[in-house]
């Protein structure tokens, strides 16, 4: 081999190996925006873009003062942001270490977990018709423990009748929020915290700020009925539906309580 092919050969290495690196940094920040998208956490990255752009323009223009502010703001900023975005962090680890960032949901689900949906959404459906205020938390892989000691521990099986008769007015479990771990009924009563989005109509009350709220910080799917209305809103990601139809309701609920896609005729 002469000289010159191995010098060719050198180049092609080094060609392949940027290209390498830069779909991994590129996937690594596509994977941080799925994380981050739909949370508050978006936000402050749109800030930390404008800083950065702001930092090198004024780099350019030889704004001295100006760019050493900006180089103080990002030196102290980095601590900032593991205090600002510790939620969203904990959750991309958690995400990490369980390996849902990399995988899809699966495609299938069994008969107990087809009775399990149809429980829940004949319990949602008899409360939308009249107008029982309900808010249901279903924990994915964020531990919600936290947001589960405070309210009264259930450790139940979930029936259809159950859930009706936690959410009726005046009965000690009705106000606060049911989290469901797994296939059972943690507890109820329990506090969440408040959405603070600007995007959340004034027009909708708490349980709806309240099921935001635990989207921003977890990757929990909440279903919302609503008092004043009856109708029935889901939230996930950060992300608020409203007024969704049962058939609908029923997919997003197998897709996110089992990671599966709920063939419509699965339901009876």
């Amino acid at each position: 081999m002469d000289l010159s092919s191995l010098f060719d050969n050198w180049n092609t290495v080094k060609i392949i190996t940027s290209v390498l690196d830069l779909l991994i940094v590129w996937y690594v920040l596509y994977l941080l925006i799925t994380v981050f998208k739909g949370t508050k956490a978006i936000q402050l990255l749109k800030g930390i873009i404008v800083i950065v752009i702001g930092q090198q323009i004024s780099k350019m223009l030889s704004l001295t003062a100006t760019s050493r502010l900006f180089d103080i703001v990002i030196q102290w900023g980095v601590l900032a942001l593991i205090v600002i975005f510790q939620p969203e962090i904990r959750r991309a680890l958690e995400q990490l270490g369980r390996g849902s960032l990399f995988k899809r949901y699966g495609s299938n689900i069994n008969s107990d977990e087809n009775k399990l949906i149809v429980a829940v959404s004949k319990a949602v459906q008899y409360m939308a018709k009249r107008r029982i205020g309900a808010l249901i938390v279903f924990e994915k892989n964020t531990g919600l423990q936290d947001y589960i000691e405070t309210g009264i521990p259930m450790n139940s099986n979930i029936s259809q009748e159950l859930l009706t008769n936690v959410f009726i007015p005046n009965t000690p479990l009705h106000d606060g929020a049911m989290i469901i771990q797994e296939n059972k009924i943690a507890s109820a009563a329990c506090y969440l915290p408040l959405s603070d989005s600007a995007k959340i109509a004034k027009s909708l009350g708490t349980r709806h700020r309240a099921a935001v709220g635990i989207s921003e910080v977890s990757d929990a799917f909440t279903v919302i009925v609503s008092e004043e209305t009856g109708s029935i809103s889901v939230t996930f990601d950060g992300k608020l539906r409203k007024d969704i139809s049962t058939e609908a309701f029923e997919e997003l609920l197998a897709e996110h309580w089992f990671g599966s896609h709920l063939q419509q005729k699965g339901v009876k």
